[in-house]
């Protein structure tokens, strides 16, 4: 058996403490410190969690020496400075979704692991259900999607941030079912066209509704439709799919298996498999992905294309015409050749011959 793959985990918020429970649960891997800004409250988490003897700190400087990977679990404004950080002092890092806040600062990112030569992949945990896996291999078999739809409709009522956004629906929570439209549909998307608005009844300062349509290379449309003020028959919080084949349809509930059906109109049995799932299923896949040198899924080049398309249903709503990924990237790019300072990540920057080449879109 190898050894335990030593964990720095940065951040002790709500989220952190999940991270502590899965990897507490993960014989692969071992606690080697927490890094919170507040100390207090990282010690006070890692004690609740059984890692009495664990350090703590306030910065990754102080416990880096100790680990062979960084779990980054800060909150999003913070991921380029902190993951950057751990990469370049040679760290693989695992960082909670969204990567960043914007596509330039994802780029920047990008360099980073491309400087670094070390892996920087982002935990996209919706991708590790049970159920997205059965999902997947029924859509296999039914042959290419034409049509894939999402319906998202909750009633959250979190208070703070989230209710004060521009776009709560679209920047906060739409990441996880574009993501797993990439996943789903196994090509990438090239335009949008998306419409936000907020209802009369709404109880968020911002857009908590939105409709948006995407083309994908291959033809296939992804319609996303959702709500976060939608209170009755809500949906799971994976949304309602259901996708539309020349050979069949497959629906999901967000919940329970899958159910398809051939064109025949016979049953498509969905096959679970006991592998790990969300956040403990990430984790798997990075530990894996450091002992095998392999690629996993959510690798960061490939995940900025994922933040791109929220970027890019923003800047359609906003502008009420469709918007290509492309654009997205391409304006990204610029801006950061001109507010990435750090030299060694400038330089990587700019001997890309093409950054949609890059993200893997050309």
């Amino acid at each position: 058996m190898p050894e335990p793959v030593r964990l720095l985990q940065a951040g002790a918020g709500g989220m952190g403490r999940a991270w502590l429970r899965t990897i507490a649960a993960n014989p692969d891997v071992e606690l080697a410190g927490l890094v919170d800004l507040d100390v207090e409250v990282a010690r006070a988490a890692a004690d609740e969690h059984g890692f009495r003897d664990v350090p703590v700190a306030a910065s990754i400087d102080e416990l880096a020496g100790a680990a062979d990977a960084l779990i980054d679990v800060t909150v999003p404004a913070a991921h380029p400075t902190v993951s950057v950080d751990a990469l370049l002092r040679g760290l693989p890092v695992l960082c909670e979704k969204p990567l960043a806040e914007t596509v330039r600062e994802c780029l920047g990112m990008v360099a980073a692991a491309e400087v670094s030569g070390k892996l920087l992949m982002v935990s996209q945990s919706r991708r590790y259900f049970r159920a997205v896996t059965a999902f997947q291999r029924q859509l296999a078999e039914l042959g290419p999607i034409g049509t894939l739809t999402c319906e998202f409709y909750k009633a959250p009522h979190f208070s703070g941030f989230r209710e004060r956004m521009a776009e709560p629906l679209l920047v906060d929570m739409a990441i996880h079912q574009f993501d797993l439209s990439r996943k789903l549909i196994g090509a990438e998307p090239v335009s949008v066209y998306c419409d936000s608005y907020n209802p009369s009844w709404s109880w968020f300062d911002g857009n908590a509704a939105a409709s948006a349509i995407f083309t994908y290379t291959d033809g296939t449309r992804f319609a996303f439709s959702g709500s976060w003020c939608a209170a009755g028959l809500e949906t799971s919080w994976n949304g309602r799919w259901r996708a539309s084949t020349p050979g069949g349809t497959a629906t999901w509930d967000g919940d329970n298996p899958p159910v398809a059906a051939l064109s025949s109109g016979e049953d498509l049995p969905a096959v679970m498999t006991d592998d790990p799932e969300e956040i403990a299923g990430s984790l798997s896949e990075f530990v894996d992905a450091i002992r095998t040198s392999t690629t996993p899924q959510s690798e960061v080049h490939s995940n900025v294309v994922s933040i791109a398309m929220v970027e890019a249903a923003v800047r359609s709503a906003r502008a009420g015409v469709p918007v290509q990924i492309a654009d997205v990237i391409n304006d990204a790019y610029t801006e950061a050749l001109d507010t990435i300072t750090t030299p060694a990540l400038q330089a990587a920057l700019a001997a890309w011959p093409n950054p949609l080449k890059a993200v893997g879109l050309d």
